[in-house]
């Protein structure tokens, strides 16, 4: 039986991200994953069993990154407008870090995978989220909302201007950098929609 190689592993999972967003999951196969990383298929059968498991394997691996990096300095005790600043400072660090990897995860959230691959990794983040949500309103910091509202209204306008940054362009066709300045009037418009 042939060993694993740790370093042939993270070229095969960055390799098979690139193909994923490149090509979607219905263009994605393993011989041709083998051929761009310069392997036999048979090396790739050494990580995973098969390409469902290859890309749930990444899809829950991208995705446990992705929700601890929401939580990084987040606490279901801070105050709304604090909590939800370092969700913004969270998605939108992690979104201009890691794009080729928010974009396969956003990929995989709506493919066949999405369900199996969402149902492993959020549950921390959703009690964490639920604690934080409730107790804003609890303590009259929230408006009293349902889920899909909140998340619409609290990050809709934030993922719409990291999409424009992504494509470097406004919808009037000018440039467009996610700058502090941007992201301030955005949060602050937000803020006045989400608070009594």
């Amino acid at each position: 039986m042939r060993t694993r190689d740790n370093n042939k592993e993270e070229i095969v999972k960055q390799k098979a991200i690139e193909m994923l967003v490149s090509q979607g999951v219905e263009g994605f196969g393993m011989n041709r994953l083998a051929k761009e990383c310069g392997v036999s298929v048979a090396t790739l059968y050494i990580y995973y069993s098969d390409k469902e498991d290859l890309i749930r394997k990444i899809g829950i691996e991208i995705g446990k990154k992705f929700f601890k990096e929401m939580l990084t300095g987040f606490s279901a005790e801070m105050s709304f407008i604090d909590g939800l600043r370092q969700q913004w400072e969270n998605r939108s660090g992690y979104t201009l870090n890691f794009p080729l990897e928010t974009d396969c995860i956003e990929l995989l959230k709506h493919s066949t995978y999405g369900d199996a691959i969402l149902s492993e990794i959020t549950t921390d983040f959703k009690e964490e989220m639920t604690k934080f949500i409730t107790r804003a309103i609890e303590k009259k910091e929230l408006l009293p909302i349902t889920f899909e509202v909140f998340w619409s209204i609290a990050y809709g306008s934030l993922y719409s201007l990291l999409e424009l940054h992504r494509e470097g362009k406004s919808m009037s066709g000018k440039p467009f950098l996610f700058t502090r300045k941007i992201s301030d009037e955005a949060f602050n418009l937000v803020i006045k929609a989400l608070t009594p």
